[in-house]
């Protein structure tokens, strides 16, 4: 179910934007097998999907450093630009939308409510992918990490994703499974929502996040707006 904790009135939202890795799809098993690559690559073990899924959220580099926390920084930016080159071969190859948010999105369209993407993922890694996940042409936008001057958690690109699907920023509800992505919402003063379907580590505390919404499941963003 999703909890509030504001006591919002869902007819306020007019909107909705998605976080993209760990939040709209999961691009896990690609990322993963990306750092694989470049671990073997350089000679190194590879790793198990649940030691580092962790950190898909939080990107590329934080991927190599939950797999070798302990070599020096030198290395692990040059690990990162060999996942990077992989991962350009075979982004989207094993990434699917999360449960019933394909459904979630026809409900959308059906009932004229725009929707779009906004990522610190660099559209030339974002836009094949939301290309290959069959979604370009449904978003409304689809905001990159080098979209504008900056990233989440600035507000910048999230009022250029508002400004885009023509809402605005208060009547949007933000999804993502970060801090980051909370704060980039209270930023742009969208109503934030929690995505705890993602890639949360134990570590994390989204119940101190600047939410106002929180979903469980993905099964319970779908029921909020669907069956409610």
């Amino acid at each position: 179910m999703a909890t509030s904790t504001h006591g919002l009135d869902k007819s306020a939202i007019k909107g909705v934007l998605f976080d993209l890795d760990g939040t709209l799809a999961d691009t896990a098993p690609d990322l993963i097998y990306a750092l694989n690559l470049a671990l073997i690559d350089a000679g190194f073990a590879t790793c198990q999907i649940e030691q580092v899924k962790h950190a898909v959220t939080h990107g590329s580099l934080a991927l190599v450093k939950a797999a070798l926390p302990n070599v020096d920084e030198a290395l692990q930016c040059q690990l990162q630009q060999s996942l990077l080159s992989h991962y350009k071969v075979i982004n989207g190859d094993k990434s699917v939308l999360f449960g019933l948010l394909d459904k979630l999105l026809t409900y959308l369209d059906e009932n004229n409510v725009p929707y779009g993407i906004v990522t610190n993922k660099h559209a030339c890694f974002a836009r094949p992918l939301v290309h290959k996940l069959g979604l370009t042409s449904r978003m409304k936008s689809i905001i990159s990490g080098d979209s504008t001057l900056y990233s989440k958690p600035h507000p910048a690109p999230m009022l250029l994703a508002a400004q885009q699907i023509g809402v605005p920023a208060s009547n949007i509800l933000y999804l993502g499974d970060a801090e980051r992505d909370l704060v980039a919402a209270q930023n742009a003063n969208m109503i934030g929502g929690v995505a705890y379907w993602g890639y949360l580590s134990a570590f994390d505390t989204p119940e101190h996040w600047p939410g106002q919404l929180h979903f469980k499941t993905s099964k319970c963003l779908h029921d909020f707006f669907v069956t409610t």
